[in-house]
């Protein structure tokens, strides 16, 4: 990892630099080939023309970006040490805290909120000497699997901007993709790490809920049960040095697991013997046919690699949306807000006061009730990793659709619901609370890419990255870019 890459060998100029892995970074740091000054003025001129060009900015944090790097840049030049993400550019989710940045979350209702305290995985990569350089889109307290909201308008994908990014993530993602910089913070309550990572075309990590902790806020703290804090990069390694900084204990997240910090292994070895199950459908869902035969290629890419490959899953109830994930997600989306008024919902997304309204409409009963399925599910997945040590499925069940939409409300002339029913891949993982990834797998037939999910079992996120390093090695996708204009 103290190598630098063909591509950072090649980058003396400035403008090669946004484009950067974190450990090429590191590297290049460390030979003194560029500064952090120079990064830095090459990711504000990156996010800027990306902004344009797709709307991922919520709030430019570039003053203090270029203050950092300049001590950075001198702290360097002294010999002192500086962290192991020193100098690392990164962006944060506007759900996210950071003292004395606006948090908006997407909302209306946000609208003079300034948090006065860090998260903790921002005071995490602080520490580390990871260098902030603005706060990212998100859809309303990444309700949807969009990042469009009232303040900040559509956020479009940079493969093609008249289609979504994906979300709620989707500032975050489509700016990594774009080459805005080595590793972005998101959340993922339904799939908002996961979703527009596969529709941009890179990594995303939803780690094992409670490994990262989301205190002390999540403006507001909708998805109390589901929502998960994780890496976006271009690379697994970066993902891996991401999550090695941001997975720590921190008591005032209920949720957080005090387990001891871990290094992940990123490097690419063979998957003899490994044993993984795949479903292009788990059983029930409806698929895209251009999703089918990449996911089909993927999996025989992963057999090539040496892994054992059965057709396996947890047998996941056809009802589940309907009869789980909703009564919890929508309860705890209505609960988020349950202090607020008629007036101040009014401005906000007509499809978000319906989550609301939905959420209010359900009994305690109904919560309770999911709750008792969901367990059945999770010991369905217990079962599931008695015989596989991983599962494989589509990310998403569609490529990326339309800018502005909700959603599509069919799948090969199959109908779903418009809101969630398009990535059934993605939200059940979040009510077992597994880590899951997902890897750039191919491209359909508009040039849009496609995502293939990569799940193992609790804490067991070496295992992914196990698998996605593999596949990244036989399948290498960094190298690939939107054709964007600075």
């Amino acid at each position: 990892m103290t190598a630098l890459s063909a591509h950072a060998a090649a980058a003396d100029a400035p403008s090669d630099l946004a484009r950067l892995s974190a450990v090429d970074l590191l590297a290049g740091y460390r030979r003194k080939r560029f500064t952090p000054v120079d990064v830095v003025e090459d990711i504000i001129a990156a996010l800027d023309a990306t902004h344009t060009r797709c709307n991922v900015v919520v709030t430019a944090m570039y003053e203090q970006a270029r203050a950092d790097a300049k001590r950075l840049a001198a702290a360097m030049r002294a010999g002192e040490p500086c962290g192991p993400l020193a100098g690392v550019p990164v962006t944060i989710k506007d759900l996210v805290f950071v003292a004395g940045v606006p948090a908006y979350a997407g909302s209306p209702m946000n609208k003079s909120f300034v948090p006065d305290a860090d998260a903790a995985v921002v005071s995490a990569l602080k520490a580390a000497g990871a260098i902030i350089t603005c706060k990212t889109t998100t859809c309303e307290s990444g309700y949807k699997l969009t990042a469009d909201s009232p303040v900040t308008g559509l956020t479009r994908n940079p493969w093609n901007p008249a289609h979504t990014s994906g979300g709620s993530s989707g500032g975050a993602a489509a700016a990594v993709a774009s080459g805005c910089g080595p590793i972005a913070i998101g959340t993922d309550g339904v799939g908002s790490i996961r979703v527009p990572s596969s529709f941009c075309g890179v990594f995303g990590l939803k780690p094992t809920f409670g490994l990262v902790p989301r205190s002390p806020g999540f403006a507001p703290p909708s998805w109390a049960s589901l929502a998960h804090t994780g890496p976006i990069t271009r690379t697994v390694a970066d993902a891996a040095l991401a999550l090695e900084t941001i997975a720590i204990h921190d008591l005032r997240d209920a949720a957080s697991l005090a387990v001891a910090q871990r290094r992940f292994d990123a490097s690419p070895r063979p998957l003899t013997g490994l044993r993984i199950g795949a479903s292009a459908d788990l059983g029930y869902a409806a698929v895209a046919p251009d999703v089918r035969a990449a996911f089909a290629k993927a999996v025989a890419v992963l057999e090539d690699c040496g892994a054992r490959i059965s057709g396996d899953h947890p047998g996941i109830d056809s009802r589940i949306l309907e009869r789980t994930l909703k009564p919890i997600a929508f309860i705890e989306q209505a609960a988020a807000v349950a202090h607020k008024t008629g007036d101040e919902l009014a401005d906000c997304d007509t499809d978000y006061r319906d989550v609301i309204a939905a959420g209010r409409s359900y009994a305690g009963v109904d919560y309770v009730e999911a709750g008792y399925r969901r367990t059945q599910m999770r010991a369905a997945f217990v079962d599931l990793f008695s015989r596989v040590d991983a599962l494989v499925t589509p990310t998403v069940a569609v490529t990326a659709f339309g800018a502005g939409q909700l959603g599509v409300a069919s799948i090969d002339g199959t109908p779903v619901d418009p809101h969630l029913g398009w990535s059934p891949f993605s939200w059940p993982i979040n009510l077992a609370g597994l880590p899951a990834a997902t890897v750039p797998c191919g491209f359909d037939r508009d040039g849009l890419p496609i995502g293939l999910q990569i799940i193992a079992p609790w804490l067991d996120e070496p295992t992914i990255f196990k698998i996605a390093a593999a596949f990244e090695e036989a399948q290498p996708w960094a190298g690939r870019w939107p054709e964007m204009r600075r």
